[in-house]
């Protein structure tokens, strides 16, 4: 299909000029709106304005431009069909055989703070959607462009085949033209139910619709007989693992993805030297420290038997020295994950073939949701944000912790937020001693830390404790206090608080409430 005539009409316009003078070079005649057809004109282009064209001026503030037989029919006209032809032949009414349109910014509109409803409203595309719908249907003959990164390649097919575009072009570009419509029409819709009876958005729109671009089809899901792909975010995330580049090693699977991003949220929370070790969705060692290799070598002590085939993030440039430390320990990782890596250390990665290394940008950044899905339904909420600091806490023992104390304190809870509810870690000199995670009952996660510490040989005595949630006995003080704990940080709010604190103060345990638990399913 021979490109002979084109209608632009853009809101973005980045890069339309040199479209536009590329199509003209290629002898292809240019209809066009309001300030686009200026920006056109002044630029030395001829452009037939779309209101000459059709006879009738815009009008209605702009509202109705492109809502015309004459350009609708010559887009929708089926060039397969003689009597479609003929029809429009009768009405002179010419083929348009390229459509480059995108749409009012909607969503920029409403990201405005004390965005109006009238401006709101006064930012649906109208005339546009119906443009890019009309082409897309009919793709066969006619080509829709709605995405400034197709410019180029379009131009340079064209100019390779005789100002003519493939079907396969224009099928691909009719797929992404209806799902650019269908976003934009979700962004109205999530908006506009967002709205409550004084038209003040809520978080919660009444109807949600999500959007994701596929990335790839992984080899399986969480076992081989499920099948899985991967999906992205359209709406940039930044410092999120679907940015990540890989570097070297296998492909990713569905649980190399998932664990690599409980990873990557864990390590991204400290701002020393950072490393997280995740096994099965749980850290199963976190360490900071002034190096990433002390960091590392401390994290590993927690529990090398359950790092074996784990993933690690780090949250500094891996060099040579971490790499070397990983090998001497014949430390075998399923991804390794870091803002970067030094050239030596990729050289020396390389020779680990299977490894899976990736590279992601480090921002401390939230997605604007969490989702999960049950049966018949979703669940979404706000990510927690909270991050505790020394101001959120306060002293409920008669003894209070030490400095020394209180840095652990907070780097244990920092972790439990991470940790699979129920959830208990000890930690002692930036490091984790012991972790217990999923127990239906935090006194069998609280055993379980212990158990762990004693496996690893790592003394918990003088440790401190971090709870994702109330104690709701004081059984679990007991086992704590048992096993060498000297201080705890926990949430605080159970009926039974006067008991558990009484019982932290019969062991001589300092304890510190948060008032914000980490439950984390």
């Amino acid at each position: 299909m021979k490109i002979r005539q084109a209608l632009i009409s853009v809101s973005d316009k980045r890069g339309v000029l040199e479209f536009a003078q590329g199509l003209a070079a290629q002898g292809v005649k240019l209809l066009s709106t309001g300030g686009t057809a200026k920006m056109l004109r002044d630029a030395g282009l001829a452009v037939t304005e779309i209101g000459d064209y059709t006879g009738f001026p815009e009008m209605l503030d702009g509202r109705v431009k492109t809502l015309h037989p004459k350009v609708h029919g010559g887009i929708l006209a089926r060039r397969d069909l003689p009597e479609h032809l003929a029809t429009i032949e009768q009405h002179g009414i010419p083929t348009i055989d390229l459509v480059c349109v995108n749409l009012y910014p909607f969503r920029e509109t409403v990201a405005k703070p004390n965005v109006t409803l009238e401006d709101a409203i006064e930012n649906i595309d109208i005339g546009g959607p119906a443009m890019v719908r009309s082409s897309a249907k009919n793709y066969a003959g006619v080509a829709i462009v709605t995405d400034p990164a197709d410019y180029q390649p379009l131009l340079d097919e064209m100019q390779g085949h005789g100002g003519e575009l493939s079907l396969n072009t224009r099928f691909g570009l009719a797929k992404k033209a209806f799902t650019h419509t269908a976003r934009y029409d979700s962004a109205i819709a999530n908006w506009l139910t967002s709205l409550d009876e004084q038209n003040q958005p809520q978080q919660f729109p009444a109807a949600y619709h999500a959007a994701f671009d596929r990335v790839e089809v992984l080899r399986y899901g969480e076992n081989p007989h499920q099948q899985a792909a991967f999906y992205k975010d359209p709406v940039h995330t930044p410092g999120a693992i679907a940015n990540y580049t890989q570097l070297q090693g296998k492909e990713l699977s569905y649980n190399n993805i998932a664990d690599a991003d409980a990873a990557w949220e864990c390590v991204k929370v400290f701002d020393t030297p950072a490393c997280v070790i995740i096994k099965h969705a749980n850290p199963c060692g976190v360490a900071i420290g002034g190096k990433l290799l002390e960091a590392y070598e401390k994290a590993f002590k927690t529990d090398s038997t359950s790092a074996f085939g784990g993933i690690i993030a780090f949250n500094g440039t891996v060099d040579v020295d971490v790499v070397n430390a990983m090998n001497e320990r014949k430390h075998f990782v399923e991804v390794l994950i870091a803002p970067a890596f030094t050239a030596a250390a990729k050289e020396l990665l390389a020779g680990k073939t299977n490894l899976r290394v990736l590279e992601v940008p480090l921002q401390r950044a939230y997605h604007a949701f969490e989702y999960k899905r049950v049966g018949g339904g979703l669940l979404i909420q706000s990510p927690d944000m909270f991050n505790v600091q020394p101001s959120d806490l306060k002293v409920v023992t008669k003894k209070a912790p030490t400095d020394a104390q209180l840095e652990d304190l907070l780097f244990a809870y920092r972790v439990a937020k991470f940790v699979k509810s129920n959830a208990i870690v000890f930690c002692g000199g930036g490091m984790t001693l012991g972790v217990g995670a999923g127990q239906m009952s935090r006194v069998d996660s609280t055993k379980i830390a212990a158990i762990k510490a004693q496996a690893a040989g790592l003394s918990l005595d003088g440790s401190c404790v971090a709870s994702d949630a109330f104690f709701p006995f004081r059984d679990g003080v007991d086992v704590l206090a048992q096993a060498g704990a000297k201080a705890v940080i926990q949430p605080g709010g159970s009926m039974r608080d006067a008991e558990v604190i009484a019982a932290a103060d019969e062991h001589g345990l300092a304890m510190v409430v948060t008032g914000a638990r980490h439950f984390r399913h």
